[in-house]
């Protein structure tokens, strides 16, 4: 196992990561912080292999390391292999973060100074910009900031943009790792999973730009995704207005397509 042997940061980045090296080059570089920040990409068994020497070599904001898987796993099992190495480490934080995806300056320096002066919040996300592939702004996403409005309207849809997620690592030694069973929506069980326990937020500025990709997991898995969420709120469920429409307003997400929602949401950022 690849090991940092010494790092002045206090923060890692995990960057799952399969068969497009230019995007994740972009994705690196658009780490740009005032403070060190270490980066962990783990390769989902990719037919061409990023090099950890080339990366490291454009990548001046501090240490980096490419895990190497031998085959694809699938990006949940992929980000669990990089959270169990990140926990045999020292690392104050870890932060998530999608090679479709570009972060704004300073984004993790943000988060870190958040965190630090708001001790008992464990997980932090933030607002985003969304972008098609083409980097043509869309709308922003802007996610409600307080713990108490997260978990209400969790029911309703993930409060969090997975990209954005910043995490103090004791949750790595309390809650575990993102839960595997829900698959396309391991993100979202892994926030309720957090919320037992810790208290949640979100940073109220948008620090990430957040690729709407029609080939990515969201558009080509939305069924899939869907039912997952479902479960999700199921196994979390209590009787009360939000878990109750929650339900209601998802099972008929199983039949609309992602780009149809998209569009959607357009014309009501439009007016």
């Amino acid at each position: 196992m690849n090991q940092p042997t010494s790092t002045e940061s206090q923060i890692i980045v995990l960057l799952a990561h399969y068969n497009d090296n230019d995007r994740l080059k972009k994705a690196i570089l658009s780490v740009d912080e005032n403070i060190p920040v270490d980066i962990l990409v783990v390769d989902d068994g990719s037919k061409i292999r990023p090099n950890q020497q080339e990366l490291q070599n454009i990548y001046k904001g501090g240490k980096l390391i490419v895990e190497l898987l031998e085959k694809n796993v699938g990006s949940e099992k992929a980000r669990n292999h990089g959270l169990g190495m990140i926990s045999q480490w020292s690392y104050k934080y870890f932060a998530a973060m999608d090679s479709d995806d570009l972060n704004k300056k300073n984004r993790f320096t943000k988060q870190f100074e958040y965190l630090e002066n708001h001790p008992e919040v464990m997980l932090l996300g933030s607002w985003c910009d969304c972008i098609d592939t083409k980097g043509k702004f869309l709308y922003t996403l802007k996610y409600p900031q307080h713990d108490h409005e997260i978990r209400k309207k969790m029911y309703i849809n993930s409060m969090f943009a997975h990209a954005t997620l910043f995490f103090n690592s004791e949750v790595l030694k309390t809650v575990g790792f993102y839960p595997e069973a829900n698959k396309w929506a391991e993100d979202y069980a892994y926030a309720f999973k957090i919320m037992r326990k810790y208290k949640v937020e979100n940073y109220p500025e948008s620090l990430i730009y957040y690729t709407i990709n029609e080939n990515g997991i969201s558009s080509t898995r939305r069924r899939g995704q869907v039912i997952s969420r479902l479960r999700i709120i199921m196994d979390n469920f209590y009787f009360g207005f939000y878990p109750i429409y929650g339900l209601i307003r998802n099972l008929p997400l199983i039949f609309v397509s992602r780009g149809l929602l998209d569009t959607i949401k357009r014309i009501l950022k439009k007016h």
